[in-house]
């Protein structure tokens, strides 16, 4: 598909505005594509998100719980988390896999890459599919509160479609993955 290549964004200042270890945020003085000046906010994020979706044998994967500070609700989501930019992002994911699930897979395969708010953020995810699980100790991180569930996919699947999983990695992890299903792609 054709598209312009040029920006038609214009910087005409930058000021960070907040930076910690896994954000940046910058304000913009710009002239927007209309030709009229305004602000523009970016948050920059140093690791790159990652989504592991595991599937057993049985066609079982496993949704790990916690609470959500930036929510104040409690949800559920397929294993994920960051890799660093300068770290393979294949290396990231097992880590996370094994860290929130104790569980070791045989074979990977990138199912999906994304934007995940792309008007505000430049985070960028890569979503997997994990098999050939061995079930080892869980290591989650000190900041982690998890609880963890094996259940059958369609289940998952389900609560998805019912609104009961809102998580964007998870939504778009698990519908892809039964498109995948669908059209017997996955091999177990």
């Amino acid at each position: 598909m054709q598209h312009p290549e040029e920006n038609p964004w214009k910087i005409k200042s930058e000021q960070q505005v907040y930076d910690n270890p896994w954000i940046n945020l910058t304000e913009y003085q710009v002239i927007n594509p209309s030709g009229n000046p305004g602000i523009y906010g970016k948050v920059h994020f140093k690791n790159r998100a990652i989504g592991i979706v595991p599937l057993d044998a049985d066609l079982n994967t496993y949704l790990v719980g916690q609470y959500r500070f930036t929510l104040s609700q409690y949800c559920w989501e397929i294993p994920e988390g960051g890799g660093p930019l300068n770290e393979d992002p294949l290396d990231a994911a097992k880590r996370e896999l094994l860290e929130e699930t104790g569980l070791v897979a045989a074979n990977w395969t990138a199912i999906q890459t994304m934007h995940l708010s792309n008007s505000v953020t430049d985070e960028f995810c890569l979503i997997y599919t994990a098999t050939g699980l061995t079930q080892h100790e869980a290591e989650p991180e000190d900041t982690e509160q998890l609880t963890v569930k094996r259940l059958p996919f369609d289940d998952v699947y389900r609560m998805v479609c019912d609104g009961e999983i809102t998580d964007s990695v998870t939504v778009t992890a698990i519908l892809k993955v039964k498109l995948l299903l669908m059209e017997n792609r996955i091999i177990l």
